[in-house]
């Protein structure tokens, strides 16, 4: 059974941090990249940052560039989503996802297609 799981978001004041977690398991998760993604109610969902399989490459959105860092841990079968100076516009539910689309096109696509998913956790910025 494929399984995704995120952990770390929360409450956070504007200026603030946090560190998103996912870890995977019942594929091989070291042959996909790896994308965060968030959606806000009503809204499309969108990638904001991608990490190659190897780790070596990654890729943000213009709205989270300079803020967001992407990172992985393979042999943890684990993604990382380090962000700082959180602003409002941040607050979503974030989804960690494996991805088979070319991580410059998941982070400049509104609803970018992936392979697996998990349930999200919430990041709310409060002001």
């Amino acid at each position: 059974e494929v399984q995704m799981v995120e952990s770390g978001g929360g409450l956070v004041e504007a200026g603030g941090s946090l560190r998103l977690s996912c870890t995977g398991s019942g594929f091989t998760f070291e042959q996909y990249a790896m994308s965060w993604m968030r959606q806000v109610a009503g809204k499309e969902r969108e990638g904001v940052a991608c990490i190659s399989w190897k780790g070596d490459s990654t890729y943000y959105s213009d709205s989270v560039k300079g803020r967001f860092t992407i990172s992985r841990d393979n042999a943890k079968n684990t993604v990382y989503l380090q962000m700082n100076d959180l602003q409002i516009e941040d607050t979503a539910m974030y989804y960690c996802a494996a991805v088979l689309w070319p991580c410059n096109v998941v982070v400049r696509t509104k609803s970018p297609d992936f392979q697996y998913s998990g349930q999200g956790t919430q990041v709310t910025v409060s002001s």
